[in-house]
């Protein structure tokens, strides 16, 4: 049985939004579809990969596990937030010369995940910079590149300047 279409509020961004959808709608196809936001990749749908990781409310959350309607009133970040027109944000920017990325389809949910625990702990360990990536499935770069990217960012060493 269909149920009735809901109004959802959110913050994506820093854009505001006001979409109605229907109540089984996926938060991570609300981002791709309706909003037109397609960094946030659908992998597994089960939560398991990682790939569809964005903030909620500045928090690290797998998108495909919530609907959109559970969102309703809240501030989301996807990693097109993350650069702006101009420049990478230093994270990408870390990765990218670090090679932490190859094909890609990852390297979304990682990156929103590392910025989730670098609010938290602005200078991981080793330990704790891997101990994120456990919750996300990488099969090109293998998870060393991706621990040295975060772990440069977190001590300024990236060579396009000082993190943000």
């Amino acid at each position: 049985m269909r149920g009735d279409s809901v109004e959802v509020n959110v913050v994506v961004n820093g854009r505001v939004y006001s979409e109605v959808v229907e109540p089984r709608l996926l938060l991570s196809d609300f981002l791709r579809h309706r909003l037109g936001l397609t960094g946030t990749h659908v992998g597994c749908e089960h939560g398991v990969c990682g790939a569809c990781t964005v903030l909620l409310d500045g928090e690290a959350v797998r998108s495909c596990l919530l609907f959109a309607v559970q969102a309703d009133g809240w501030r989301i970040e996807t990693v097109e937030g993350l650069a702006d027109l101009e420049k990478l944000h230093p994270l990408q920017e870390s990765f990218r010369e670090h090679f932490a990325l190859q094909c890609g389809f990852c390297t979304a949910g990682i990156l929103m995940s590392a910025v989730d625990c670098l609010q938290k702990n602005p200078i991981p360990s080793r330990d704790e910079i891997a101990e994120l990536l456990s919750g996300h499935l990488c099969r090109c770069t293998g998870y060393l590149p991706i621990i040295d990217a975060v772990e440069a960012y977190a001590h300024g060493e990236q060579e396009t300047g000082r993190r943000q």
